[in-house]
């Protein structure tokens, strides 16, 4: 059997007290992907249009991102509408991870093809429940694209 690497979880997060936060999550579910941050969506965008051209950076795409919407910068809401527009990307997993719990914004991202959309909780035995019911189904449970 050949063994292939994991690919990368990337979040776009620019808090980082979110991040810690997330990343704690990771370490207790025993998340195996390597994690890849971006701080704002400038830098998502660079990494995922030229993925594998930068010194540092992953040379292949994630297996899922986690996106947030309100970032410096590139805001997440034109990250993901920039991504499901790339015909080389449209097919990547993106989960919109944000504090926000408006009607708006979340039928917002679906409708700009967000393929999920998931509220912070405050308590973090709640982020930790709703992260591990996630990241079992997008990284277990479904078959997701290659995209090279």
């Amino acid at each position: 059997m050949i063994n292939y690497p994991l690919r990368p979880l990337l979040v776009v997060e620019d808090s980082a007290e979110d991040f810690t936060a997330l990343s704690r999550v990771f370490r207790k579910l025993a998340l195996q992907n390597p994690v890849v941050r971006c701080e704002d969506g400038d830098q998502a965008l660079a990494y995922l249009q030229g993925h594998g051209q930068a010194a540092g950076w992953p040379a292949t795409l994630p297996a899922l991102v986690l996106l947030d919407l309100n970032l410096p910068g590139i805001d997440g809401r034109t990250v993901l509408e920039t991504l499901k527009k790339d015909p080389r990307l449209q097919a990547l997993p993106v989960v919109v991870l944000s504090t926000s719990s408006s009607t708006r914004d979340v039928e917002r991202c679906y409708q700009l093809g967000a393929n999920g959309y998931l509220t912070k909780p405050i308590q973090y035995a709640a982020l930790e429940d709703k992260l591990r019911l996630a990241l079992q189904y997008w990284l277990e449970a479904s078959e997701l694209p290659q995209i090279t």
